[in-house]
């Protein structure tokens, strides 16, 4: 995620330069913070379920406007073009879904997190499922997590109230957009130290300019 937007891994923070971390740190550092103010909000807050939805529709809306101007511009290779227009379109649709919702109701906003929460976890888990490596051990992980979910969701709803589930979903999804806030506030960390780090002398003026070719610094 060199430009802040994408991807967040190790390989891309420690491949960043350092004229690319200074424009980027702050981003991730401002994205990371707000999902975790979010989050906070939303546990403690009665409207906890539409500033959840509104945020995460923002945020869709956002990026995939940025991945059709890319792919427009012509700054995303043809080779993913069109992969890029297919996912900033629907993107943005989602985005704009999840906003009008958050905005017309409230109730209509808990059932879409009540649905949407252990849909979304069952799917990245088996998404992962289908890599190898860390990515698959961390799609079993999650898999359970879902599992565990989804059967408290349903549980809480029959012999409570289907109200009270959504809250529970509400929780469970704050606590998502939370625990992704993190990694961004550690890779903002990390370029800010790529940022800072000096940029290498020119070539031929590592000792001063003086003559190393005619014997060097030690003549």
């Amino acid at each position: 995620m060199a430009n802040g937007t994408g991807i967040l891994s190790a390989g891309t923070v420690s491949a960043a330069t350092p004229e690319v971390a200074r424009r980027t740190w702050p981003r991730w550092l401002a994205l990371g913070l707000a999902m975790i103010a979010v989050a906070v909000v939303a546990v403690v807050w009665d409207a906890g379920a539409r500033l959840l939805l509104g945020a995460v529709g923002l945020f869709l809306a956002a990026r995939g406007s940025v991945l059709l101007r890319g792919a427009r511009s012509g700054a995303v290779p043809d080779e993913v073009a069109g992969r890029a227009r297919s996912l900033g379109t629907a993107a943005v649709v989602a985005g704009a879904a999840g906003l009008a919702v958050a905005v017309a109701s409230a109730s209509l906003s808990s059932t879409v997190l009540l649905v949407g929460v252990p849909l979304l976890l069952l799917g990245t888990s088996l998404g992962m499922l289908g890599r190898g490596g860390p990515a698959r051990r961390g799609g079993q992980a999650l898999l359970v997590w879902s599992v565990l979910v989804t059967g408290l969701l349903v549980v809480t709803g029959l012999f409570q109230s289907w109200d009270r589930a959504a809250d529970v979903a509400t929780v469970v999804a704050a606590l998502a957009v939370a625990v992704l806030g993190v990694p961004l506030l550690i890779g903002a960390a990390n370029l800010r130290s790529v940022a800072a780090a000096p940029a290498p002398a020119p070539a031929g003026q590592g000792c001063g300019g003086c003559a190393c070719g005619a014997g060097g610094c030690g003549a």
